[in-house]
């Protein structure tokens, strides 16, 4: 490791250190973890981080504008409480169909079983996220262009199959649920447990990624899925089994303009 290296994995250790706590997590400092870590539940849990775009004060407030309990009502409740809800890209009727969407899922499977059927090939999470986005188009059985962005777009691949970096957005706000879901501590929920988290993907926003350039985690001038895997794969360097514990410090970082 260079010393440059090890100056900036000293800072990133103590800024992640530092901000381990609830306190990370108020009104004065929103963040969509903060409504999301109210809840054992995957598909509220989930909710909130699709909807995690935009100003992150927003996001919050919208949030805690949504009875999620809605997802286990009837369809008509669901059309009745939420007709005149609408968040930037969605509309009532994308939000409607995520919550019928969702509530009709939650009935039949867990979203942890969903993934790991993608997962499971080559302990991939690309593939395990690709499972779950192709599974909610699948039952939803709807389309416009808020909910395709609220859901995302099923992963493309190359002519042989394979899951490719370029050409493919970061998933950020699908990377930050499995951030969420699978590591556990004083912020992360852990709530799954049979992901490893030496697998899991650094969700990259522009804070992290203006952050990952000026500290020389990254040479790619790309905002893409290779792009959030370059740094992933340098961050592993800092803790191979935990790389993505510095998600949460490098987003706080840009986002405090710190650098």
């Amino acid at each position: 490791m260079t010393k440059k290296d090890k100056e900036i994995k000293e800072l990133l250790d103590n800024e992640v250190l530092n901000r381990n706590n609830n306190h990370e997590l108020s009104y004065d400092k929103p963040d969509p973890l903060l409504v999301a870590s109210r809840y054992k539940d995957e598909y509220i849990i989930l909710l909130c981080a699709l909807f995690a775009y935009g100003k992150a004060s927003l996001i919050v407030k919208f949030l805690d504008t949504l009875d999620f309990s809605l997802l286990d009502k009837s369809e008509e409740e669901i059309d009745d409480k939420l007709e005149n809800f609408y968040y930037r890209f969605q509309n009532s009727e994308d939000i409607k169909t995520i919550f019928k969407t969702f509530g009709k899922m939650k009935k039949e499977e867990s979203l942890n079983n969903i993934f790991l059927e993608g997962y499971k090939k080559n302990n991939c999470v690309l593939e395990g996220l690709d499972s779950l986005i192709n599974k909610i188009h699948q039952i939803a059985n709807y389309r416009s262009q808020g909910f395709t962005f609220l859901v995302s777009s099923p992963l493309k691949r190359d002519k042989e199959g394979k899951i490719k970096y370029i050409g493919n957005a970061p998933y950020k706000r699908w990377n930050m649920f499995l951030r969420w879901m699978v590591r556990k501590d004083e912020l992360d929920l852990g709530l799954w447990n049979r992901i490893d988290k030496k697998d899991l993907i650094l969700p990259l926003d522009t804070h992290t990624f203006k952050v990952s350039l000026k500290l020389g985690l990254l040479k790619r001038k790309t905002y893409d899925l290779k792009s959030a895997i370059e740094i992933t794969e340098k961050l592993k360097s800092f803790n191979k089994k935990d790389p993505i514990k510095y998600d949460f410090a490098l987003y706080r970082i840009g986002q405090e303009k710190l650098f």
